[in-house]
């Protein structure tokens, strides 16, 4: 008894890159989000001491928030791993689109964090006790300077999914 087989069609890696461009920026932007969180809950969180991801409670709740803090980073960061692994599966992964996802969902986390959760919601701060301004100005620069150099390669990378449709 024979099997029905389908038929096998031969992609180029730039066609497999480029139908999976979308997929490729995603992967980017969890492992940017899932390292940065990652970064911020290790150093600032647990090495400095300097805040939780929620200050405006008990340290026990502040603990809580940081462990939720922490999944988040690391869901974020396995779901990346997962799709980079279908992603080289498939032949697919496009290095370029994926790293200007990183830097894009880097800088976003960052500055979202900073303006946000720092400034408007007041969550925590990024130090408590000394003048925040040069801080906060380091904080939004780096966020800033890492989504902008991702939004760049997106747009480059774009421009190659545009030409090769």
């Amino acid at each position: 008894m024979t099997t029905p087989t389908t038929p096998t069609v031969s992609t180029s890696p730039a066609t497999a890159r480029v139908a999976r461009a979308g997929r490729n920026l995603v992967a980017g932007l969890l492992l940017g989000l899932g390292t940065v969180a990652f970064i911020d809950e290790t150093v600032f969180h647990q090495l400095l001491h300097w805040h939780h991801f929620y200050d405006r409670s008990t340290s026990e709740v502040g603990l809580v928030s940081d462990g939720l803090f922490h999944a988040f980073s690391w869901f974020a960061t396995v779901a990346s791993l997962f799709l980079v692994a279908d992603l080289r599966r498939e032949g697919a992964f496009w290095g370029r689109r994926f790293v200007a996802g990183w830097l894009a969902g880097a800088g976003f986390f960052q500055l979202y964090d900073g303006l946000v959760q720092h400034k408007l919601l007041g969550l925590h701060q990024i130090r408590y006790g000394v003048d925040l301004a040069p801080y906060d100005a380091a904080w939004i620069i780096i966020a800033s300077g890492l989504l902008v150099a991702g939004l760049a390669q997106i747009a480059v990378t774009r421009r190659t999914v545009r030409q090769l449709v």
